[in-house]
């Protein structure tokens, strides 16, 4: 006979009890995915650098149109709290002091990856799509290109962009923002 592994499952606010109650620390390295608390990879150099990069040319161009959020929390559902590398957050007046950003908050997500790259592509892309956010970035240190997703539905992003270092990008909902790749994804 086989036996069933079952797997309890957290919600987002048993994670955060977690947290208070310094059960999980900034140490732990966690994010709540689909009621898992998964480990996130190893921040390596090259990973650091191209999240300060991305920081630095969204800071300058959107300091006043958007919040530009760096690995903080993000309540995508009642199961799910990932902590993407980037994320261009609609302005608010309280910097979302009141509780995490959740969908609706959320302009785009930016995921750098070299060891999670076919995590952040298959697990975290579905689970952005599931919430509705309109465009996910994944800057692919490993190919040197960035995958660009928008249009989710039934889970999915329609429309994939696969963009290389000599390419220029921009947010959609900011087209004027148009950074090279090259000038983050170095």
């Amino acid at each position: 006979m086989v036996a069933e592994i079952v797997r309890f499952r957290f919600t987002a606010d048993e994670y955060e009890q977690m947290i208070a109650a310094r059960i999980l620390t900034e140490e732990d390295r966690v994010e709540l995915i689909d009621g898992e608390i998964i480990e996130m990879s190893p921040l390596n150099v090259r990973h650091a650098a191209c999240v300060k990069r991305l920081n630095a040319l969204f800071s300058v161009r959107l300091a006043d149109r958007a919040i530009i959020s760096v690995q903080d929390p993000i309540r995508i559902d009642v199961n799910s709290q990932p902590q993407p590398d980037i994320a261009l957050l609609h302005r608010r007046s309280d910097f979302y002091e009141k509780g995490h950003p959740e969908p609706e908050d959320i302009i785009l997500i930016v995921e750098v990856a070299e060891s999670s790259a076919q995590y952040d592509r298959d697990v975290k892309a579905s689970l952005y799509a599931r919430a509705g956010i309109a465009e996910y970035w994944l800057a692919d240190l490993t190919e040197g290109r960035v995958e660009v997703r928008l249009d989710p539905e039934d889970g999915q992003y329609r429309t994939l962009q696969v963009l290389g270092k000599r390419d220029t990008i921009s947010p959609v909902a900011f087209p004027e923002v148009l950074p090279a790749i090259d000038a983050f994804l170095a």
